[in-house]
Order: C-alpha cells, then structure tokens, then sequence
C-alpha cells in the first residue's frame, strides 16, 4: 500500500508539475459575484462569509484540478467564522478528495499527549477519506513543544498513510530571532531538521521519503537547499514563493535530480489574480476563474524554467 510520498509524488508525475494551490479566502479580497450571492441568503455575518469561502473554494478547486495535484487550506480563515466557518471547510476538503487532489490542512497543531493524539484524529485522514472528520492527507505541525509531541502525529500517519510538515524554516522575516538561536554551533532550525531526518529514517526505513515532511520558505533559497541535503528522506512544504517574493530559482533546491520531494505553495497570487497586474487587466473580476487558471498555468510554467 503506497505511503503518502508515493501517492503525492505519484500525482506530481502525472502532472509534471510540483505547483501547490494555497485555499486563502478572505471577505474583502473576494469578487462581488461571490460576496452578492452570499448576502442574499440572508443569516449572520459568519454564515454569510462562510457560504461565500465555501463557493469561492469550490470553484478554485474545479479550476485547478487536473493541473496541480495538490492544495492547502489554510484552517485559519475558515476557523474564524466559527462553526459555520468548520463546516464550509469539511465541505472544501471534501470537495478537493473528490477531484482527486491531495489535501494539506494547514492547522500548525502541536500538543503533547493525549492532546496530540486528538489533533491527528480530527485532521489526519490520509488514504482514506472517511477515516477522520476532517479528511486531509496530511496536516502542518510544529515540533517547538519538543520532539515528544511528533509521536501521535506520526503514529497516525504510519496507520492511515497520512503525511505531516513540520515548521521547520518558515518563510516570515521574524524566524531568524528564534529559529537561529544556536545551541554547540547548530542553529534551532537544524536542530528540528535533523530530528525530522531521524524520525522518517525510524519510521519510514524502506521509502526514499517518508511521511514526515518540513516546511521551508522560498525566502531562504541558501538554507533551502542545505536543508534538502540534511533531510533527504523529507517531503518538502515551500511557502513564499509569488506574493512572499520567492521565484522558481529560489525554490530549486528543493527538489531531487528527478524534480520529486518538494511542494511549492501560491496561493493569494492565485486565489485573487483577477486583481494583480496582467491578470486584472486581462480578464477583470468578472472572469476571476479564468484569471485563477491562467495564474496556475503561469506558475506552473515558470517552474519548469528553473527546476527539475
């Protein structure tokens, strides 16, 4: 039975691509088509905003499947409008299985014990579906709590073939106050890399990559492609790339000599292109879904410029 890797990789090669679609909905950004239809449905503010992220997410994800094997919700949008915010998500990532993209719930969970264990049943489906209420194949974690904390996350993904991102070296310009810390000449941030290599090598032994992937941001090309060479047997997640300013030559070092074991994450240049430059000139926010296609194309093309 293949492991998360080898169904995301297998999706990334059936595509030729690694472009990752970030599912970023935000009110103010959203096209009036989608904010009308909402309102008039009538209800409270949360309800309204959450039946608009839902149509908004569901249309992203008709477009672009077929042309990217994966997208990322990002939990934190849908989450702020309580419970009718939780259940346009389910309803999201649903939708997103049943294209037949791999999801990434991008929660950043982290807890210890019996704490944890509850955070990878809620969000960490894996092969199957219907095997947690929140059906992701893989889940963002952070590791600062101490490496205890990755055990239930990891025995979940062992059982249901699920894959998690630890934060290792994120993209914001604040990391460096913290993640550069040095303890015996070793940054913090390879301290945790070091402990991913680890567990995927316990956890995973017969795999090139096992299921215990790392965040790593387009913003520190250098670091990027020293942490690819002291993780080779984790899944790479790359943020900033796009609107964060990270191009295709930054995330190069992300990826094996076949163009396999990275991720690279769009998803506000995607999601509202219809209002960024070429695209709100060429298409306008009447047609924002053809503007999200071409978005896609866009950076799917222009990675294939600078990476395997």
């Amino acid at each position: 039975m293949p492991g998360y890797s080898e169904r995301l990789h297998a999706k990334i090669e059936q595509l030729s691509t690694p472009a990752l679609v970030g599912l970023d909905p935000r009110w103010d950004l959203l096209p009036a088509e989608i904010q009308d239809a909402a309102n008039s449905q009538g209800g409270s503010k949360s309800e309204i905003q959450a039946r608009a992220f839902e149509r908004f997410c569901r249309e992203i994800i008709d477009v672009v499947a077929g042309k990217v094997p994966a997208v990322k919700p990002q939990v934190a949008f849908f989450e702020q409008l309580g419970p009718p915010g939780m259940t346009a998500l389910l309803s999201v990532m649903q939708h997103a299985r049943e294209a037949g993209l791999i999801v990434i719930a991008d929660a950043k969970r982290g807890d210890i014990g019996s704490t944890a264990t509850a955070y990878a049943d809620a969000w960490l489906a894996g092969e199957d579906s219907s095997a947690a209420p929140y059906p992701a194949d893989a889940l963002t974690i952070n590791a600062y709590l101490g490496v205890d904390t990755l055990q239930p996350f990891i025995d979940a993904a062992v059982e249901r073939n699920a894959g998690l991102y630890v934060l290792v070296r994120t993209s914001n310009p604040g990391a460096a106050v913290l993640q550069d810390r040095k303890e015996a000449g070793v940054k913090l941030f390879e301290a945790v890399a070091d402990v991913v290599q680890s567990l995927n090598e316990q956890h995973w032994p017969q795999s090139q990559y096992g299921g215990l992937g790392a965040v790593v941001g387009a913003t520190w090309p250098q670091e990027l492609s020293e942490l690819r060479q002291r993780m080779p047997s984790a899944p790479l997640l790359v943020p900033g790339y796009g609107s964060q300013g990270g191009t295709a030559a930054d995330v190069a070092g992300a990826f094996d000599s076949k163009g396999l074991g990275g991720l690279i994450n769009s998803s506000r240049a995607i999601n509202f292109a219809y209002r960024n430059g070429e695209f709100a000139d060429q298409f306008g926010e009447a047609n924002w879904r053809e503007a999200v296609a071409a978005a896609t194309e866009k950076m799917i093309a222009d990675l294939r410029t600078a990476t395997p």
